[in-house]
């Protein structure tokens, strides 16, 4: 971690982990609503994103780059008009295709476990392959159960490290203190 990111101002680092705590509180408290704001913003990133791009293909002078940058430009477009225009769905979808992904995840890691080659102890990777198939059913299962999960988990960490940042911003204030003036100066 950068060592500045805690050494620059010890106010700016409280506030930092102020807003973090508000957020986790936020993001606990209302998490489909948390979970709706995030799909929004990542619809308005995706928006930017395949406008960008879109500007890009047209743009550019070479023809080997303008078509992929056109279809993804495309894709991101199609993308940002779901999110922005149902994020509830979104959200049960993105849910879902994660809860896919873990699944592929953990067999490939069950098939790693017993590989010729590796790094890590078996129990270990058996252990991660489990988690990663069972999360991955539930959320394939439950995708909107899922989806409010992630907000809250989302949550949990934001205030967590809400909290980190407000500590050490105090103890980053308490170590670089001027020196008190004396109580008694000498007589000159």
């Amino acid at each position: 971690m950068d060592r500045e990111l805690f050494t620059s101002s010890w106010k700016m680092t409280v506030v930092r982990g102020a807003v973090a705590v508000v957020f986790g509180i936020v993001a606990i408290a209302w998490p489909i609503e948390t979970g709706l704001a995030l799909m929004l913003l990542w619809g308005f990133w995706a928006l930017l994103e395949g406008v960008s791009l879109l500007v890009q293909a047209f743009r550019s002078s070479g023809q080997e780059g303008r078509w992929g940058r056109a279809l993804l430009g495309v894709t991101a477009l199609i993308v940002a008009f779901f999110a922005i225009f149902s994020p509830g769905v979104t959200a049960q979808t993105l849910t879902w295709i994660f809860g896919i992904w873990l699944i592929v995840r953990g067999v490939f890691e069950t098939f790693t476990a017993f590989s010729s080659y590796r790094l890590t102890p078996r129990w270990l990777l058996l252990l991660g392959a489990a988690l990663s198939i069972l999360l991955g059913v539930f959320f394939v299962a439950n995708p909107g159960r899922a989806a409010v999960g992630i907000a809250v988990w989302l949550g949990l960490i934001a205030l967590c490290w809400g909290v980190v940042f407000i500590v050490a911003g105090f103890l980053n204030r308490r170590e670089h203190r001027w020196p008190a003036a004396p109580a008694n100066p000498a007589p000159a």
